[in-house]
């Protein structure tokens, strides 16, 4: 049974945040812990990401929000630690009317095929991130795109708890992961 790792976006998910919710159900989830989730820098992340990860007994899955699925994509290009795949939720358009305007150094995300398996989840009314554009990185990074309609930001403010859609979508890719 492979460790699972989640990784919020800006602000770390708080408590009603369908991640925080997963992690206190499922024992093999943990977070990541880089310095600042309100001030988010690119090299502290990716150093906090890297130590989590040398921490798993084995290649570990990831569950990124938001910025976290930009994160990745720049995590990726200097990956010095295996993952078995990601899973992405909500990625944001760094060049959209409505970005995070606290993590310039997240912007510009590497637009390359991902080296490890991954999907995309995204929703048809995201204020953070057209839905256009998670196809457009979906294509870019190879990952498999799935619509789940409209839920906003598919964070707390979009009212869907803990998410249980969210976690069979989730089942199904990690079991498709061996």
């Amino acid at each position: 049974m492979s460790d699972i790792i989640v990784l919020p976006g800006l602000g770390g998910s708080g408590e009603d945040h369908w991640q925080t919710l997963w992690e206190r159900q499922d024992p093999r989830m943990r977070r990541f812990q880089p310095a600042s989730w309100d001030s988010p820098e690119l090299s502290d992340w990716i150093a906090a990401l890297d130590r989590e990860i040398g921490r798993a007994k084995t290649p570990p899955v990831l569950v990124a929000h938001s910025l976290s699925c930009q994160f990745i994509a720049h995590w990726a290009v200097s990956a010095k630690t295996q993952i078995l795949g990601a899973f992405l939720v909500a990625v944001p358009d760094p060049t959209g009317d409505v970005y995070l305007s606290e993590a310039p150094s997240f912007a510009n995300p590497p637009r390359r095929k991902l080296p490890f398996p991954s999907v995309l989840i995204a929703s048809t009314d995201d204020p953070y991130g057209p839905f256009d554009y998670a196809g457009e990185s979906a294509s870019a990074w190879g990952s498999e795109l799935i619509d789940v309609g409209p839920l906003g930001h598919i964070n707390a403010a979009s009212g869907i708890g803990d998410w249980p859609e969210g976690r069979v979508l989730f089942e199904r890719f990690h079991a498709r992961l061996g």
